[in-house]
């Protein structure tokens, strides 16, 4: 039998796709409102570099448990409620490590960060699920532009970082502006959102049981198939790529150049205008030369901007490497969940599977990071992403758009 679609309420692609832009802006700029504030944070919370790459580790944990049940959540209830779920779960985030370092307390840090990636990793399925169904309704490539505005946030929030550093604005004080702010904007942005996209009706079988559309058998079959196995390496590194930034360049130009911190924050936002100019460009390139050439390109500009700021003599050319290291960098992600929800039947289930993997790098990239920049320096630590984003490069065919004969194949 047949799975129905379930009906949608009235609202224009046009219009979704703005309110995808909002969310994905938010996000962004609630994220580096947490990264450029890290030195400040570390010296009230008194924690060492290991210490705080266990603090920061909250942020991926929170994230893996999101993704771990969006995908479901997404296929019985629809994107909009998992999207609703999420930016509730960032603005309680945010507020939380407000209060641990007001009080002075890493773990409560920690917990507002796990908050916050719970918010962030559920999210992303319900939000990119929507992006790829607006993307086959407008017959056009959308979901780079989308995480080009998440980039766009990162580089104003780190403006607003720098600016609430020099101004010397308390912690508390700007996270606490910044939640007020995202609250008011994901109420909007949440009801121009359809409720049924994604979701996946319930088939009875003789014995009256419901398909596997949204059971954890279900998502588990998707971990046989070659190509989503194959896509979820590219993200494993290019997601490292990103999240290694995310998480430590404030604290690698601060510990590695001698920066300021206000100065660090500055570096941080030219990382969000970087991945913002991939990911608004990008669509371009994608359409015309195909994903798989985009990826192998972006990683090879990964690779170089990377090890640029891993050996850089000077600051200035660390900085023309952050550059180069959010270009590479700004396609992975998005282009990865993009080719995981080119079949609509299961896409929720392979972009959860996808962003798993990602989330999965985010979540042993920094306690890894750490421990080992704790003994070479955090500018060699990062040797090891540089690595992990060579590797992925083997693997860029699988995110081309799949054929007859690839589906057949598919399967181990």
């Amino acid at each position: 039998m047949t799975p129905t679609v379930p009906m949608r309420t009235a609202v224009t692609p046009q219009r979704r796709r703005v309110a995808l832009f909002a969310a994905f802006f938010v996000t962004g700029s609630s994220m580096a409102t947490w990264v450029s504030r890290t030195p400040a944070i570390r010296d009230a919370i008194s924690a060492s570099t290991a210490e705080m790459g266990l603090v920061i580790a909250g942020l991926s944990a929170g994230s893996v448990l999101g993704i771990s049940v969006a995908g479901m959540l997404v296929a019985r209830r629809g994107a909009r409620l998992v999207v609703l779920c999420g930016m509730v779960a960032i603005v309680a985030g945010v507020m939380v490590v407000a209060l641990g370092t007001a009080a002075d307390q890493g773990w409560l840090v920690a917990t507002g960060l796990a908050f916050f990636g719970y918010g962030m990793g559920s999210g992303e399925i319900g939000l990119n699920v929507e992006g790829v169904d607006v993307e086959q309704a407008l017959k056009r490539t959308v979901v780079p532009s989308l995480h080009g505005c998440y980039s766009l946030g990162i580089a104003v929030g780190g403006l607003g970082g720098l600016a609430a550093s020099t101004a010397g604005v308390s912690v508390v004080a700007h996270l606490a502006a910044v939640a007020v702010a995202a609250a008011a904007v994901s109420t909007w942005l949440v009801a121009n959102l359809a409720p049924a996209v994604g979701q996946e009706a319930a088939t009875s079988g003789s014995h009256g049981r419901a398909s596997l559309g949204g059971s954890i058998t279900g998502f588990l079959s998707v971990w046989t198939e070659r190509r989503t196995l194959a896509i979820c390496v590219i993200v494993l590194g290019m997601a490292l790529a990103e999240g290694s930034a995310n998480d430590w360049l404030p604290l690698i130009m601060v510990d590695g150049f001698a920066l300021s911190a206000a100065t660090a924050s500055l570096v941080y936002a030219l990382f969000g205008v970087s991945m913002a100019i991939g990911r608004f460009g990008g669509g371009y390139f994608l359409d015309r030369f195909g994903r798989a050439q985009v990826m192998v390109a972006s990683a090879a500009l990964a690779v170089l901007g990377i090890g640029t700021v891993a050996f850089a003599p000077t600051p200035a050319l660390g900085a023309a490497g952050v550059f180069l290291w959010g270009v590479g960098a700004s396609l992975g992600f998005p282009v990865a969940l993009s080719a995981a929800g080119d079949e609509p039947v299961g896409a929720a289930r392979r972009v959860s599977a996808v962003a798993t993997a990602g989330y999965t790098a985010f979540l042993v990239g920094p306690p890894v990071l750490g421990f080992v920049g704790e003994h070479v320096g955090l500018r060699s630590a990062i040797v090891v992403v540089l690595v992990a984003v060579a590797i992925s490069a083997l693997f860029s065919r699988a995110v081309s758009k799949p054929t007859a004969l690839s589906r057949q194949q598919s399967s181990v």
